[in-house]
């Protein structure tokens, strides 16, 4: 069932937490105790089944569990896990963490349907012997980052002279949803982009009844969104 974890720097996030979360966090020995947010894309029960057990599992696990934010689209009674701090996952961003954003945005599925988007930020980098040539060295890294421009014997130095932009990966989760122009949009230039592919071409009548993808939609909006890699999930057993 569908649960995908991130871990950046200090943080660790779940997209979704089907059943089975826990036993594949156990096997891949990504610590549960050390979930900072849950996030679940729509209320179906194959996408939020293992929520409970999990919680259940944090809150015997210590008297007195770290606080979890779980984002949901639809209320939950959590009354017997005060850890977990409850709000509502809507369009737009929703979370900003130390060097990166999570953002959702509405599918094509079912009411209240969300796909995701990781975006660490962009990183500063320093053409450092055009700024050496300028006369900008040591301790006036520090300032001009700080100030946006500094003074040296060579003149006004602003901060955009002397560096470029690395652009800060990009990861977006469809989420359950048909062929759908918002994924589109939201992953083009994603690093990773996973995808739905309940079922192959050959069902595309049925995937459209059901508002699914088939893995040539998704194969489509990787492609039309210039995605560096497509990772395909929710593959029916059919």
């Amino acid at each position: 069932m569908p649960s995908i974890a991130i871990k950046y720097e200090s943080e660790l996030i779940l997209w979704d937490c089907g059943e089975g979360t826990q036993r594949q966090l156990m096997k891949y020995k990504v610590g549960y105790g050390s979930i900072d947010h849950i996030m679940i894309s729509h209320p179906h029960l194959d996408h939020y089944l293992g929520l409970f057990g999990l919680l259940e599992t944090l809150r015997l696990s210590s008297p007195a569990p770290r606080p979890v934010n779980l984002f949901v689209p639809k209320q939950l009674d959590l009354q017997d896990y005060k850890f977990a701090k409850l709000s509502k996952l809507k369009n737009g961003l929703i979370y900003r963490g130390k060097n990166f954003t999570i953002s959702a945005f509405p599918v094509k599925h079912t009411k209240n349907s969300f796909g995701l988007v990781f975006q660490e930020d962009d990183k500063i980098k320093f053409h450092e012997e055009k700024a050496h040539s300028l006369g900008v060295h040591g301790k006036l890294f520090k300032e001009i980052q700080k100030k946006g421009k500094i003074k040296t014997d060579k003149g006004e130095i602003k901060l955009q002279d002397i560096t470029w932009k690395n652009p800060g990966k990009k990861i977006v989760y469809s989420g359950d949803c048909s062929f759908d122009d918002n994924v589109l949009e939201a992953a083009r230039g994603a690093d990773i982009l996973i995808h739905e592919a309940t079922f192959d071409s050959s069902k595309k009548q049925e995937a459209t009844e059901r508002s699914h993808s088939t893995a040539e939609d998704a194969a489509m909006v990787a492609k039309k969104a210039k995605v560096k890699q497509l990772i395909l999930t929710h593959i029916s057993p059919r």
